[in-house]
């Protein structure tokens, strides 16, 4: 199929598809006489693989290092490793987010809720207080 066609059933735009060709990521693509790309079949799921990669997360060259050679096999304990450090990075970003998020929550809550007669220059150091506090409890 044509990279048109292609894109259309990928949902990627052509230059996209022409990029991940560039960046080694989509091989096995054929020229025509005229120079048209052509692309087989392979090229939807491997353009999904792609695809769903980045969306988890995944760097370019992290997919490239765990696409299947099309003269190999697929290393099923690479990829599997993979994952799994993906999920663990991804609970430590979570973790990261929780507390970056209380202490947000905690700054609103120290702004908002901070002494009506406190003068205006002790505010900003009254609220780090009130942070720093927050955060020796939380750990």
């Amino acid at each position: 199929m044509k990279i048109g066609e292609l894109a259309k059933r990928t949902g990627l735009t052509a230059s996209s598809i022409r990029f991940y060709e560039k960046s080694g990521l989509l091989r096995a693509v054929e020229r025509e006489g005229n120079g048209y790309r052509h692309y087989g079949p392979e090229a939807l799921w491997m353009l999904e693989i792609i695809a769903s990669a980045q969306r988890v997360g995944f760097s370019l060259d992290e997919i490239r290092s765990l696409l299947p050679d099309p003269h190999a096999a697929w290393q099923h304990d690479a990829l599997l490793e993979s994952l799994q450090q993906k999920v663990a990075e991804i609970d430590r970003l979570q973790q990261r987010l929780t507390h970056s998020r209380a202490q947000l929550l905690k700054a609103i809550e120290s702004v908002t809720n901070r002494p009506d007669e406190m003068p205006c220059e002790e505010r900003p150091l009254w609220v780090l207080q009130q942070l720093r506090e927050g955060a020796g409890t939380e750990r």
